[in-house]
């Protein structure tokens, strides 16, 4: 399994090449940011249309890291939905692979800013949740310890081969972390962004999905 083996506010994670977290002690996988149904809202909004392939790619991804870690509990950390509606139009194979995905598993979706409501596929719908030292929201606060959050979309940039490659990436510090968005068509925001440089402790670091997840100093 390629992973980055981290321990945050006592606990030991595995920061995945796929963008999701693993938590081995308790059995317990999080991503964030799914968004399925993007091109759909995009498309109903009367945007520029995208091909509608990001939900089957982000459900292969994950049915992948869920065969991978055999987990106990599934946290999706909100903006699972691209919003209500989207949720809603999911075709019924979607829903229906979702369905098996959630078979056996305590399946837990975050509220998100665009999915604040209770979705009907399955699992439980939360505010957050706090198991252990660790709290699960899907946007960070100030003053928090142990908090798992997303929102943000983090990107970092990593050079390779006299090449800069700009990266999902988790971001670190001994307060937070910040996971990368998950789902296919969600984009990221630099970690030199302002809102992410004021919000992460000088000396965070960032872990830099991909084949080989390697972790760098958070660029600002």
């Amino acid at each position: 399994m390629n992973g980055y083996d981290f321990t945050f506010a006592g606990a030991r994670l595995t920061a995945l090449g796929s963008g999701a977290l693993w938590w081995r002690e308790r059995r317990l996988l999080c991503v964030s940011d799914l968004h399925l149904g993007k091109s759909e809202r995009i498309a109903r909004r009367g945007g520029t249309p995208l091909p509608p392939y990001e939900v089957a790619d982000t459900l292969d991804r994950l049915s992948a890291d869920l065969e991978r870690t055999a987990p106990e509990t599934v946290i999706c950390l909100g903006d699972s939905f691209d919003d209500a509606e989207a949720a809603r139009a999911l075709p019924e194979p979607a829903r229906l692979r979702i369905a098996t995905l959630q078979a056996g598993l305590r399946w837990v979706w975050i509220e998100g800013n665009h999915d604040p409501g209770p979705v009907n596929i399955g699992g439980t719908h939360l505010r957050e949740l706090t198991l252990g030292p660790l709290l699960f929201r899907h946007i960070a606060q100030d003053g928090a310890e142990g908090e798992i959050s997303g929102h943000y979309h983090p990107k970092a940039a990593l050079r390779l081969r006299g090449r800069s490659l700009s990266r999902p990436a988790f971001l670190l510090d001994q307060d937070r972390i910040v996971m990368p968005a998950y789902g296919t068509y969600t984009g990221g925001l630099r970690s030199d962004a302002p809102v992410l440089a004021r919000l992460m402790r000088p000396g965070a670091l960032a872990i830099v999905t991909g084949p080989s997840p390697v972790a760098v100093p958070m660029p600002r």
